[in-house]
């Protein structure tokens, strides 16, 4: 399965990094294939180098302003000529996604993904793994939009949340039927 995975490119803490090398650990070992930003910093790089550590393929699709800073040895790499080809790309080349922790640039893709899967534009599972309850206010949001008719299908529609790395992985698993 290619699993593309919305996170930050920033230097994080434990708490932060801990989960996200141990969800590439379990996407790589499962033979799947990160779709990811392309990064060589930050998280971005923890969760490449847990995927390509454990058997894992990597597809990167970086941006022409940040193309100094993709990674060399992934399996594939794609230069998108700006962010919202870089999105359509992302999304394109993957069959579900993961939200990790990020700032706004990970915040604007996890809502356009949730965007489309609203408009029924696509059906790909979406999980939000809410690492050290980074996106507890996200949820309460969510939850406020539904109760109060902002959402024309179900939250449950849209995204799993998932605490940890293992349910994260589970969830897109069973949902995609792919072992």
């Amino acid at each position: 399965m290619n699993i593309c995975v919305f996170l930050s490119a920033a230097d994080l803490d434990e708490r932060y990094t801990r989960p996200a090398r141990e969800f590439a650990e379990l996407l790589g070992k499962g033979g799947h294939t990160l779709v990811w930003g392309g990064s060589e910093s930050g998280l971005m790089k923890v969760v490449a180098d847990g995927v390509q550590e454990s058997g894992g393929r990597l597809v990167g699709v970086s941006v022409g302003f940040l193309a100094a800073k993709a990674r060399e040895n992934a399996d594939e790499m794609v230069i998108a000529g700006d962010l919202a080809e870089r999105k359509a790309l992302l999304l394109a080349k993957a069959d579900a996604v993961v939200i990790m922790v990020g700032g706004t640039g990970t915040l604007d893709e996890a809502t356009e993904i949730l965007e489309l899967k609203k408009h029924g534009r696509t059906t790909k599972p979406v999980v939000l793994l809410n690492t050290a309850g980074f996106y507890d206010g996200l949820k309460a949001q969510f939850r406020r939009m539904e109760e109060e008719g902002f959402l024309p299908v179900p939250l449950t529609e849209l995204v799993f949340f998932a605490e940890e790395p293992v349910a994260a992985l589970a969830y897109l698993e069973e949902s995609t039927g792919v072992q």
